[in-house]
Parts: C-alpha cells; sequence; structure tokens
C-alpha cells in the first residue's frame, strides 16, 4: 500500500475528529474548505478505504479512521516533541500545549499559573478548554489533549495521575434567605429552591445535572450566568441561591452580602487530578506547565507521577 500523506493531513483528519466538522477543522489549519475536502479525499484514495462517515448530523469516523487518528496522534506528538527537544538550537520554532479542565481549575487555579507559564515559555502557545471530567479522560486517553484537570469520582483507568487539589463545594445565600441561618444542609433539602447556575456548556453544570438525574428530582433553575461572579451578585440580590467552589464564595463574601453554607454530601469534596497519557513522551515545555501547576498548589513533583492500573 503506496500510502502518502503529510503533516497537515495528518493535523487535518485529527481535527476533523475532534470537531466532527471539515469547516471547522479547515479553519483550524487555516486552509479553504475545498483545500481540506481535496485533502480528505487524497487521503482515503491513498488509503485505500473510507475513513469517514458523512451525514447531516456531521461527520463521524469509521474503524479504519479511528485506527487511522489513534496513529496520527501519535506521529503528531512524536513531532511536538521532536520540535521541543531542538528547540534550544532553533530560533523561532512554536509548540503548543492542550490542556482541558473543569470549571473550578479554569477560572480559580489556571489563569495565574497559565500568565506566568507564557511569560516563561513566550514560543508556546495553549489550547485550553473546559469539559466536563468524564469528557476529559476520554480527550487525554485518545490523545486528543496532552492534559487534563479532573475533579470528583471519575474513571481514570488507563491514564497516569497526580493529586493536584481539593475542590469543595458550597450553597452562597442571601442574609435573609432561610437557608442563611443553617451552617450546613444536605443538598437534597435544598432541591426545591430557585438555583442561579453557570450556563448548561460549563462542566459544574454538567456535574450537578448528574447529581439531580441520580437523585430522579429535576434542580429549580431559575437564572442561568456566565461566570461565577454573576452568581454571587444575582444571590446578593436575593434571586435565588448558588452551589460554587468555596475558594470563589470567600472571595466574593469579603464584597458582597453573601452567605456561606456548607453541605453534608459527600460529593461537594472533591479531589482534583491533573492526569496525562504517558508522562515521558510529552515534551519539555508540557513537563514544565505541569510543574508549575503543582508548584502552585503545593504538591508532589511530577517524577512521582503513576499510573492508573488498567
Amino acid at each position: 500500500m503506496a500510502m502518502q500523506f503529510d503533516f497537515v493531513d495528518l493535523r487535518l483528519f485529527s481535527y476533523v475528529a475532534e470537531e466532527k466538522s471539515l469547516t471547522r477543522a479547515a479553519a483550524r489549519v487555516f486552509i479553504s474548505l475545498p483545500a481540506a475536502s481535496m485533502r480528505i479525499k487524497n487521503l482515503e484514495q491513498s488509503i485505500g478505504v473510507p475513513l469517514l462517515n458523512r451525514s447531516a448530523q456531521g461527520i463521524t469516523l469509521r474503524p479504519a479512521g479511528e485506527t487511522f487518528l489513534a496513529h496520527a496522534r501519535q506521529v503528531l506528538q512524536q513531532v511536538e516533541l521532536l520540535r521541543s527537544d531542538l528547540q534550544e538550537y532553533a530560533q523561532g520554532i512554536k509548540g503548543s500545549v492542550s490542556l482541558q479542565a473543569n470549571t473550578t481549575a479554569m477560572t480559580e487555579f489556571l489563569p495565574h499559573v497559565l500568565s506566568q507559564y507564557l511569560a516563561q515559555w513566550p514560543d508556546i502557545n495553549v489550547d485550553l478548554r473546559e469539559r466536563p471530567s468524564d469528557d476529559i479522560v476520554r480527550a487525554v486517553l485518545s490523545g486528543a489533549t496532552d492534559v487534563g484537570i479532573v475533579a470528583g469520582s471519575v474513571n481514570t483507568e488507563g491514564l497516569q495521575v497526580l493529586p493536584y487539589r481539593q475542590d469543595k463545594l458550597v450553597l452562597v445565600v442571601a442574609p435573609e434567605h432561610p437557608l442563611a441561618e443553617h451552617d450546613v444542609v444536605a443538598f437534597e433539602d435544598t432541591i426545591d429552591s430557585s438555583y442561579i447556575m453557570l450556563h448548561e456548556g460549563t462542566a459544574i453544570y454538567s456535574f450537578l445535572k448528574r447529581v439531580t438525574d441520580s437523585m430522579s428530582r429535576p434542580l429549580q433553575t431559575r437564572i442561568q450566568v456566565g461566570s461565577f461572579e454573576a452568581a454571587c451578585r444575582m444571590v446578593a440580590a436575593n434571586a435565588g441561591i448558588s452551589l460554587i467552589p468555596e475558594s470563589v464564595a470567600k472571595r466574593h463574601s469579603t464584597v458582597l452580602p453573601i452567605r456561606i453554607v456548607g453541605l453534608t454530601n459527600e460529593w461537594a469534596i472533591r479531589d482534583l487530578l491533573i492526569c496525562v497519557r504517558d508522562v515521558e513522551s510529552l515534551p519539555s515545555f508540557t513537563h514544565e506547565l505541569i510543574q508549575l501547576l503543582l508548584a502552585d498548589a503545593d504538591a508532589i513533583p511530577v517524577s512521582a507521577i503513576e499510573p492508573t492500573p488498567e
């Protein structure tokens, strides 16, 4: 089989699998849609089998496409490692780190660390995305992202993991709200209250949706907002109550009239984990990002990373 393709083809195909859209994938590699379509067509002809299913709902991978994707991502990862190792010998070479994280890590912990990282590595770009923990694990396993930060009891089998931080969810309520009289409550005793939630696309919304689905009781969402700060301001106006990370609640309680109420539920205390597929194959600049994350959390060094048993 005389297969002919280049790195642009590999990266384009990887983006098609991730975006499930040839249009969006083409935009990410900065080529036109007709050029992207022709590359995929030539790729399939070169290999001799179709790789994609195309429908009105989008693009999905055929079995051959899944196999090709796995190898393409391994090749691209090795190329990134090569670029990193040669960076001190060449000028202007850029690398990239893909990082997916849950809502708390995105809003509370990553901004400070990434500002340091980008200053230290001016030639490196960071592709940062917020995702639910289950989706992050799948992305790391498939090679769609280099590093993931997940929370809760998510299954990380097949990944190498490091303990990172602890994420505690609490209620914030207005001082005049009946729940303000309590130090702690059970979440199930609040589910009929009017809630102020982040939008459906956020990881914390997905997490709470799974909690309420397991209880077979829908959450009474009164308002959806775009940030924790907006949620706290709505709570201060007594428009409802909200469930947010304790660190966020404490910060906003110094400037807004809100009360913090703890939760008795075990799931409210969640361990944050850093997960990767294979730490030894990561470029040096990705190692450095993990080191900065751990140093910021005063956690253990990356050399202590352990695989989760298969």
